[in-house]
C-alpha cells in the first residue's frame, strides 16, 4: 500500500442534503447519526438533509454535523476500500477537522468527540455574538503582502491572518470595521480578489476569547489517549502523539492561525504518496493541488 494520509474538512464544508443518501445505503453511517442525536438532543441527520441552511450553518450545529458526516464517510471508505486504512501513516484536519482526525486515530471516542465539538461550537458562537466580526478570504496574494495590508488596515481593532491555506489563498479574521478597511485597501491595490466568508465570527483570533477557556474546561472532562496514527496539529504543523500536548494544542488552536499549507508540505516531506479527503465537500483537494499539482488525492464524500 502507498504511504497514505487521511484529511478531514472543517467548518464551511456543510451543505444541505449531505449524508442523506449515505445513511440510507449504509447502516453504520446511520448509526453514527443516531448516536450523535442522542447526545445532542436533536435529530442531526434531519438538519443535515433538510436544513434550513441557516440552521445547518450555525457554528454550534455545523461543527457536530461535519464531524459526524466525515466519520460516516469514513465508514463508507471502510466498506468500499477495506484496505485503504492499512497504508495510513498520518492524518490531519482543517480546524474542526482536527477533532475528526483524532477520532479516526483512536485518541478520542466518538461520543466524547461529539460532546467536544458541540461545546467548541457553542463557545465559538457565543464569542462571535459578543463581538461582531468575520473572516475574509484573500486570493492571489502571498502571505507577506497580506500581512502588510493587515497591519495597514488594523487601526485600533483586531485584525489577524487566521488561515494559511495554500499559495495565494489566505484568510484574514477580525472586527467588521477592520475587515471593511482591509477590503477597501485590496480594491485600491487592484487585482486582489476577496471573498467575505459566511461564518459567525473572527475564528482563530483573540476575539474568540473566552471560547478557548470553555473548550479547556470541556477537554478536562474527556479521556484523550495516544493516537495510533500521528495527528498533525493546525497550530504548529507538526505531528503529535502525546495526549497532554494534543490537549494543549486544541485549546491554543481556537486563537491561533491554521497552518494548513505547512501541514501539507510536511506530509509531502514525510513521503506521503496518496491522500484521501474524507467528508463533505472537496475544498481540501483543491488546496492540496495548489501545493502539489500532481498529488494523488481521492474524495470520499458524505
Amino acid at each position: 500500500m502507498p504511504r497514505t494520509a487521511f484529511l478531514f474538512p472543517g467548518q464551511g464544508a456543510q451543505t444541505v442534503g449531505m449524508a442523506g443518501a449515505l445513511c440510507q445505503a449504509l447502516p453504520a453511517a446511520n448509526d453514527l447519526f443516531q448516536r450523535a442525536s442522542a447526545i445532542l438532543g436533536y435529530d442531526l441527520l434531519d438538519v443535515c438533509v433538510s436544513g434550513p441552511p441557516e440552521r445547518l450553518s450555525a457554528t454550534d450545529v455545523s461543527q457536530p454535523a461535519i464531524f459526524v458526516a466525515s466519520l460516516a464517510a469514513l465508514e463508507q471508505l471502510k466498506a468500499t476500500e477495506p484496505d485503504a486504512v492499512t497504508g495510513v501513516v498520518a492524518t490531519a484536519g482543517l480546524s474542526l477537522g482536527e477533532y475528526t482526525a483524532l477520532a479516526f486515530a483512536g485518541a478520542l471516542s466518538f461520543e466524547d468527540g461529539v460532546k467536544l465539538v458541540q461545546a467548541r461550537g457553542r463557545a465559538m458562537q457565543d464569542a462571535a455574538v459578543a463581538t461582531p466580526s468575520g473572516m475574509v478570504s484573500v486570493l492571489g496574494m502571498e502571505v507577506p503582502e497580506v500581512e502588510a495590508l493587515v497591519i495597514e488596515a488594523r487601526g485600533s481593532d483586531t485584525l489577524e491572518v487566521a488561515n494559511l491555506l495554500c499559495p495565494g489563498n489566505t484568510v484574514v479574521s477580525g472586527a467588521l470595521a477592520a475587515l471593511d478597511r482591509f477590503e477597501q485597501l485590496c480594491v485600491q491595490k487592484g487585482g486582489i480578489r476577496t471573498v467575505r466568508l459566511t461564518v459567525a465570527g473572527a475564528f482563530h483570533t483573540n476575539l474568540m476569547k473566552p471560547a478557548d477557556e470553555k473548550l479547556a474546561a470541556a477537554l478536562a472532562g474527556v479521556a484523550l489517549g495516544a493516537p495510533v496514527v500521528p495527528v498533525w496539529s493546525n497550530v504548529d504543523a507538526r505531528p503529535h502523539a502525546d495526549p497532554a500536548e494534543i490537549r494543549g494544542l486544541l485549546v491554543r488552536q481556537v486563537l491561533s492561525p491554521v497552518r494548513w499549507e505547512d501541514t501539507l508540505r510536511g506530509l509531502f516531506a514525510e513521503n506521503v504518496e496518496r491522500f484521501y479527503e474524507i467528508g463533505p465537500g472537496r475544498v481540501l483537494a483543491g488546496l492540496l493541488k495548489r501545493v502539489q499539482r500532481k498529488a494523488d488525492i481521492r474524495n470520499v464524500t458524505a
